[in-house]
């Protein structure tokens, strides 16, 4: 089987369910995203975060497929998908997940700057990329239904990314880099 198909060389792609869109639509710029923020989390294992944060994150790179794949599915075919859809379980998962690292951190006493460790300073990057994902959503939700619990597994999970960078640095015993107006600008 060849990689490639010819049938978005006019700028068109496939959705699962048979309709063609625009590349350029709300749509397939979502689930780029998200398959960005995928491939960041790939890039944030390289970095050998702590065994925990490892785990999470090999769990959550099935997780965002799963979101891939429903958004890159025609609306209201969904159903038709071999894989199942992220629901309220896997977004109570991610908090569960932000609860049992931040007991194990200090309290934040002021903004962090992206940093510290090379772990940490990827996930900072797929925190990023995961808030563009989120508000790709959200944009695509001014166009067309999308189910809530997408939009709030994104949130959740930047969420998550924060607090696994810091956990990260605390692991490495690298300190977080604070944010101190006094010395910006």
């Amino acid at each position: 089987m060849k990689v490639y198909t010819k049938t978005g060389d006019r700028g068109e792609t496939g959705l699962f369910g048979g309709a063609r869109v625009s590349k350029a639509s709300a749509r397939v710029d979502a689930y780029g995203d998200v398959d960005e923020l995928n491939s960041t989390l790939g890039m944030v294992l390289v970095h050998a975060p702590p065994a925990a944060v490892a785990r999470e994150l090999e769990r959550i790179q099935g997780e965002l497929f799963q979101l891939g794949a429903e958004l890159s599915c025609v609306p209201g075919k969904s159903d038709k998908l071999s894989t199942p859809l992220l629901d309220e379980s896997q977004v109570l998962a991610l908090e569960t997940a932000i609860d049992c690292l931040e007991e194990r951190l200090e309290p934040l006493t002021s903004f962090v700057l992206p940093g510290g460790s090379a772990s940490a300073a990827a996930l900072h990057v797929a925190r990023t990329v995961c808030r563009r994902a989120e508000r790709k959503l959200v944009a695509l939700i001014a166009d067309e239904s999308l189910r809530p619990e997408l939009i709030r597994y994104l949130n959740r999970l930047s969420d998550l990314l924060f607090v696994m960078a810091r956990f990260s640095n605390a692991e490495a015993k690298r300190p977080d880099v604070p944010w101190n107006p006094r010395t910006s600008g």
